[in-house]
């Protein structure tokens, strides 16, 4: 990992080489750097997504994910879609702060520097099926925000009730949650849901709804007290694996170079346009809040781009499962194939694959993809995540 000093030098330059990125900035802002400032030294992170950011939410609200997830760190499996650590894991560890505790898991959990609301198939807009139809989970971003309200009230309630430390050496404290750092990583599950039953006329239209309802919810959180916020774009949802696993002969046009869904990409940008768009309207909105957005599509896709050089396989190929054809085990499941049963388990090496399970990244993509984007690279502004409480940076 970079020093701290080592992300903020140059960030003029990190500005200028992302135009594309980037809002033009007046000549004051250009005077700023984070070099000039300190870092935030966030006390907890307050998390907010579906399963890209999930460290057992899901588990703990259903059935617990089974090996072989987890494998590659944990050793076991630890609620994360993954064979190890999550994006949200490398932020924490960056931040020089424990893994998350997620809000759903009643046993063991420890939320002094913060919480995890994330859930596997959370959408942004509520979902009008069950997660036994579809595998979308009830815990929708309003719902998320509903639980966090009722987390910071009861925290107070008990820190004032408290007799002695050990009682409050689990709690947060409440005059930090202002201080905190609230992730959002969410958007990817409302688009595959339209995939499935909107046509993409009926999808794009559907996009400014989601967009209102996420800003809703930032909103939310910054009314409850949240200040410093650190916003995911959705990621290039045509090159997972699964976007193409059914797909037969293409015709000439519908993948791109690198063997991607061309018309899922599109729409997974259109999104990530909007969103930008409405994070500098929020900017605007909520006076104190300093808002980063980081295009971790851009992150992701330059991964997919330059799979070999970074030392990964083939971007589509899926490390956990079995896919011969017409014959699809999913990862830590079992079926009958050919009169005998096969376990969908894990490749050799995770390291060398970017998609673990055919729809999740695997740990090593992750931390390539966090080596990336924590330092500023791809972001808007392009400050590192250390600095991304300082409201001045954000022009």
């Amino acid at each position: 990992m970079r020093s701290r000093a080592m992300e903020c030098a140059g960030i003029l330059l990190v500005s200028l080489l992302l135009v594309p990125l980037k809002s033009v900035a007046t000549e004051a802002d250009k005077n700023i750097s984070c070099s000039n400032l300190p870092p935030c030294n966030f006390p907890a992170i307050y998390n907010f997504g579906d399963s890209n950011s999930d460290t057992g939410g899901i588990s703990a609200a259903f059935q617990p994910i089974q090996a072989p997830y987890g494998e590659s760190f944990f050793h076991k499996p630890a609620g994360r879609l993954s064979d190890g650590r999550l994006l949200i894991d490398f932020i924490a560890e960056h931040m020089r702060l424990p893994y998350l505790s997620v809000y759903l898991d009643s046993i063991g959990s420890n939320f002094r520097h913060g919480a995890n609301f994330a859930t596997g198939g959370s959408t942004i807009r509520r979902q009008n099926q069950t997660i036994f139809q579809s595998g979308i989970s009830p815990f929708s971003l309003d719902v998320q925000i509903m639980q966090f309200h009722r987390f910071e009230g009861r925290t107070e309630e008990l820190y004032r009730q408290a007799i002695d430390l050990s009682e409050k050496k689990k709690l947060p404290r409440p005059r930090e949650f202002s201080k905190a750092l609230y992730t959002l990583d969410i958007g990817q599950t409302d688009l595959a849901v339209g995939f499935r039953q909107m046509s993409n006329i009926q999808l794009r239209a559907a996009i400014p709804d989601i967009i209102n309802q996420f800003s809703a919810a930032v909103t939310r959180l910054y009314q409850q007290g949240a200040r410093a916020f650190w916003i995911h774009n959705t990621g290039p949802i045509g090159c997972l694996p699964t976007a193409t696993l059914y797909l037969r002969n293409p015709k000439p046009g519908v993948l791109d170079n690198y063997g991607c869904l061309k018309s899922q990409n599109k729409m997974a940008l259109e999104f990530n346009r909007q969103l930008e768009t409405r994070i500098r309207t929020l900017r605007a909105e909520l006076g104190h809040a300093a808002i980063t957005y980081v295009d971790v599509y851009a992150a992701k896709y330059e991964l997919i781009s330059n799979a070999n050089s970074q030392g990964f396989m083939e971007p589509h190929k899926i490390c956990c499962g079995l896919h011969e054809g017409n014959t699809h085990v999913w990862c830590g499941q079992k079926a009958i194939v050919r009169g005998a049963e096969v376990f969908g388990g894990a490749c050799a090496n995770p390291s060398i694959y970017i998609s673990w399970d055919g729809v999740h990244y695997s740990q090593a993509a992750n931390q390539w993809t966090a080596n990336q984007i924590l330092n500023g690279s791809f972001s808007d502004p392009p400050i590192p995540i250390t600095h991304a409480c300082h409201k001045r940076l954000h022009y």
